[in-house]
């Protein structure tokens, strides 16, 4: 069972921290992870998908451009009890002013990962993220909204090839120093690798003060740059529309970024 109130004892002593006393809310993971001792204890959000992350992330091997946290069994060797999945805590921090270097992490993530197959889980997501993910792709209608018709108007075909990629990246790539940076809470979904680079950009920009002339820097020699960061903005957009959140202060926010990339495509 999952909670605001942490992992119960129950879960806890099914990965081995039962004795810890101190156990501390993180600020990412929507207020529901946990770091416990030497592990992190969050909602797994889908048994399927969380033992499949956890098997791809067991095996997957780390480089010097970046290193994951390690899944964790219970003592039955189950990568999941009770809604709770648990991994190893690493040090670091996110650092989003650093675009670059976490565009660097991804594209070295994205290459290790790039010969798994589709998952079947994303075709059966239907959370607010996932549905907004097959709507900036044309797979299912946008919600009414100005705004979204601008951005679907450009819609152009994507040709780069399809993989699982992690799409909340800014926020997820861990800094510090002496080690490669961290690629936690992965998110997967099945595009091109381009789009996690654009959804990190477009979230730099709106969020985190990146000026707008720094856009095509950072997407230089990423195929389709251009369409894959009106596909980020439709799903930004159509998330906060699904989860009751876009309202005119967002609008405003987004408003310079979509009309200067609509310029320029």
């Amino acid at each position: 069972m999952t909670s605001r109130h942490g992992p119960s004892a129950q879960v806890l002593d099914a990965f081995g921290v039962g004795d810890v006393v101190s156990r501390e809310r993180l600020a990412g993971g929507r207020g529901l992870t946990w770091r416990v001792g030497r592990l992190v204890l969050r909602p797994s959000g889908g048994s399927s998908e969380a033992c499949w992350r956890a098997g791809v992330l067991d095996a997957l091997e780390h480089t010097d451009e970046f290193r994951t946290p390690r899944p964790v069994r219970t003592a039955s060797g189950a990568w999941v009890v009770d809604g709770w999945e648990a991994w190893s805590w690493v040090p670091g921090a996110a650092d989003e002013s650093r675009v670059s270097d976490v565009l660097r992490a991804a594209d070295a993530f994205h290459r290790a990962i790039a010969g798994l197959g589709k998952p079947s889980f994303i075709d059966a997501a239907d959370d607010p993220w996932a549905r907004a993910d097959r709507m900036a792709w044309g797979e299912d209608p946008l919600p009414h909204d100005p705004t979204l018709d601008r951005l679907a108007a450009r819609f152009r075909p994507v040709e780069s090839a399809r993989q699982v990629i992690h799409g909340d990246l800014l926020g997820n790539v861990l800094f510090a120093d002496g080690e490669p940076p961290a690629i936690i809470d992965w998110a997967p979904y099945w595009r091109p690798a381009g789009l996690g680079a654009a959804i990190a950009v477009v979230d730099a920009v709106t969020w985190h003060s990146t000026p707008m002339r720094a856009i095509a820097g950072l997407g230089a020699g990423v195929p389709e740059w251009s369409q894959l960061v009106v596909r980020a903005l439709a799903f930004r957009i159509a998330t906060f529309h699904l989860l009751g959140r876009w309202d005119r202060a967002r609008s405003d926010r987004y408003a310079p970024l979509v009309d200067a990339v609509l310029t320029r495509t």
